[in-house]
């Protein structure tokens, strides 16, 4: 069975991803990361989530960038914005997806898998440079030649199939797959059980695509 990694955060998209992984045929090996953010709620959600969607293997390491800050998820002296904002929003963790995918690049040498997946958007989403689709196709580039894979001439493939997609596309999706939204955890700013705020960006991109979706929010707001 061919191997792939998946970044897993814990959220919606995350989710999605590793459903759409698994029905594409990958043995699944879910990497997810305690990089600093401000709660634990969604590294619960990612071990629940990969457990339910029969992910081959779980890891989750430990990246402080918090060491660095420059983040309202990583130091917990800049606000969360409970409105939206103009521009980048403070919820930009700097260069995390870039570290995020070069860690996997390094699983994914180590497993000889071909396939790494990850669950950015450039549609419903807040606006972050790395999540664009020049950023993932010139990190595949960077992938491809920095690797002892892509020299042999193997190659690695960064797969971003949500990439185009709409939250209410993402969470229509998901539910054909049997994704249970309801393990998952999207907000910036959840408590230890979980319960989303409603009010940060994240929680409300993910409110109107239940809502656009005409599914019901299993979401926990408190």
């Amino acid at each position: 069975m061919k191997k792939a990694v998946v970044l897993l955060s814990g959220g919606l998209d995350s989710a999605t991803t590793l459903a759409i992984a698994r029905r594409d045929g990958f043995a699944c090996h879910a990497l997810s990361f305690a990089y600093g953010q401000r709660h634990k709620a969604e590294l619960d959600a990612a071990a629940r989530v990969a457990k339910a969607l029969g992910a081959v293997e779980h890891k989750t390491v430990a990246l402080d960038l918090s060491a660095i800050g420059g983040s309202a998820l990583t130091d917990a002296s800049i606000p969360v914005p409970d409105h939206p904002t103009e521009g980048i929003p403070a919820t930009y963790v700097p260069a995390r997806n870039t570290v995020f995918l070069a860690v996997a690049t390094g699983w994914a040498e180590v497993l000889d898998a071909h396939d790494i997946f990850i669950g950015v958007n450039a549609v419903d989403y807040s606006g972050y440079p790395d999540c664009r689709p020049e950023f993932i196709a010139a990190f595949q580039q960077v992938a491809n030649l920095g690797t002892k894979a892509g020299v042999e001439g193997q190659g690695l493939r960064i797969q971003a199939p949500l990439q185009k997609l709409s939250k209410a596309e993402i969470v229509k999706l998901g539910t054909r797959l049997g994704v249970e939204y309801g393990l998952t955890v999207s907000c910036y700013t959840a408590d230890a059980q979980g319960r989303a705020c409603g009010v940060c960006d994240s929680c409300r991109l993910r409110r109107q695509g239940f809502l656009d979706a005409g599914l019901k929010d299993p979401t926990v707001y408190r």
